[in-house]
């Protein structure tokens, strides 16, 4: 049976909107700066031009997950200009750092991080130890030999490493993961723990493989792109120039989230001369989803599914196993409850649910707006249970894509630089362990290590006598960073290997 829905959530645009289309480059709307911002860049630059130009036009970017290389991929004709990739310039540009300016941290305690970012590269490894009022720099040899020697003095369950996910290679992550382990700990975790985490839990069991099912490739010519808890213009700001082609070849953009997003409702991209000047109308439709409404809403939108036979039946005989189970939850479900839950009516469901009918190709998108609850996991198993029972997998212009922001978050969990997983994604077990450990040449651990949070919290209780940190900032990156910071000040020695300075290394060592 098919039904006619009235487009209640199709995007309707304000009179203020409209009018953005006749003001060139969106001047006195709300709207990234992107030409002020490029000279801005130009600016900060000034004295290492030639050496930004260089990394611009044969660099690879570092930024999310994209990693363009120079200024062109092999998806899109024409540059790429992106303000994520061009603010990061400076962290590779930049002079020095004095460090004659770390000697003295209450005055550093006094700078924000952008402002702490701004004093130059770290140059020298330098320490500062318990009571002193700054750093001073040392050798690159007593570096190497005071952490060495407690390591060698610590139990190895008493370590832990945590791996930024920007700018890091595979091989970085591969060579940190294989070093705790030949330290004898499985300690070692990346910031994908605190993001897309969830993704690689529901995915690996779901799909058996933890990664995106397509590539931007495939927004060319799908019927349909869903984004669930994302916010690509902001987030992934090169990904609109996909959009902009995408729904030039007449394809619909689906928003599912708690606020409407400016960036996602108009967007100028700077590398396209037509929507740089007049700007482009992004998504067209929007579900106002309740804060964590997402996975009764796609109950609701499953349920009217299974009802009306809205499925690709030959893909669910030929390619998924407890779909039946998966029907009967639904089927249990009160309306009521997922109308509450989910902050929508069951119209809007069904409004969503003919959308996702009439989409013979789809590519469902998610990020950090499904990750980050507790039931993360289960959000993005939602999300794959609806592209499953539809067959939005194994086909060009399909697929289930859980966007990155930094652009290595995809490789530490490959690399096995996780303290669940060996590499590969391999479960930790005494088999896989042994298997590794003949690999290696030496003893690999075969018990689960500290997750992240889980660090933090051994932090607190005394639990670690070393946390090794390779960038990041988990002062900025975790809730409630007065707790944090407590937390860290209790471990006896923090290592902290960077390239420019942060707020977490100025908390004082016990």
């Amino acid at each position: 049976m098919s039904v006619a829905v009235t487009p209640a959530h199709a995007v309707r645009r304000s009179f203020a909107s409209r009018l953005a289309r006749l003001s060139p480059f969106g001047l006195g709307h709300t709207k990234p700066k992107h030409f002020r911002d490029m000279l801005g860049i130009v600016w900060r630059n000034r004295d290492n031009l030639p050496y930004a130009y260089k990394i611009i036009t044969r660099g690879v970017c570092d930024g999310c997950a994209l990693g363009v290389a120079g200024l062109y991929d092999w998806t899109i004709k024409g540059p790429h200009v992106c303000m994520t990739r061009l603010n990061l310039l400076r962290l590779n540009t930049a002079p020095a750092l004095d460090h004659a300016r770390l000697a003295d941290v209450a005055a550093l305690e006094k700078l924000d991080n952008a402002q702490l970012r701004e004093l130059g590269r770290l140059a020298h490894p330098m320490i500062r130890e318990a009571g002193d009022a700054g750093f001073r720099r040392i050798t690159w040899d007593e570096a190497h030999a005071r952490i060495a020697a407690k390591i060698r003095a610590t139990d190895p369950r008493r370590l832990a490493f945590f791996i930024t996910a920007r700018g890091v290679t595979n091989e970085i992550y591969y060579m940190a993961q294989k070093t705790a382990r030949f330290l004898g700990t499985n300690n070692v975790d990346n910031a994908a723990r605190i993001c897309h985490s969830p993704s690689t839990a529901a995915m690996k069991r779901t799909l058996g493989v933890a990664a995106s099912t397509c590539g931007y490739k495939d927004w060319y010519g799908t019927d349909l792109i869903v984004f669930f808890g994302s916010n690509p213009a902001n987030d992934q700001p090169v990904s609109t120039k996909y959009l902009h082609e995408a729904k030039a070849l007449g394809t619909k953009v689906v928003l599912v989230n708690p606020y409407r997003e400016p960036g996602m409702d108009r967007y100028w991209v700077p590398s396209t001369a037509k929507s740089a000047v007049f700007g482009t109308d992004l998504m067209d439709h929007w579900f106002p989803v309740t804060q964590g409404g997402d996975i009764p809403f796609l109950y609701g939108v499953l349920k009217i599914l299974f009802a009306e036979g809205w499925l690709n039946h030959d893909f669910i005989r030929d390619h998924t196993a407890g779909v039946p189970e998966l029907r009967a939850a639904c089927e249990a479900l009160d309306w009521d409850i997922l109308e509450r839950r989910a902050g929508l009516t069951r119209d809007s469901m069904r409004e969503f649910a003919a959308l996702i009918r009439d989409a013979k190709n789809a590519v469902l998108v998610w990020s950090m707006g499904i990750t980050q609850h507790p039931f993360g996991a289960d959000g993005v198993q939602m999300i794959l249970n609806l592209g499953l029972v539809r067959g939005y997998v194994g086909r060009d212009k399909n697929g289930l894509m859980p966007i990155r922001g930094h652009s290595s978050v995809q490789g530490g969990g490959e690399m096995g630089c996780y303290a669940t997983v060996f590499p590969g994604l391999k479960a930790i077990n005494p088999d896989n362990a042994a298997a590794l450990s003949a690999e290696y040449g030496f003893p690999v651990p075969d018990w689960t290590g500290l997750t992240t949070t889980e660090m933090v919290e051994a932090c607190e209780r005394g639990d670690l006598d070393l946390f090794y940190n390779l960038g990041g900032n988990l002062l900025r990156n975790l809730p409630d960073p007065e707790h944090v910071r407590a937390c860290l000040a209790k471990v006896p020695v923090r290592v902290h290997q960077d390239i420019i300075l942060n707020d977490q290394m100025l908390i004082p060592a016990r």
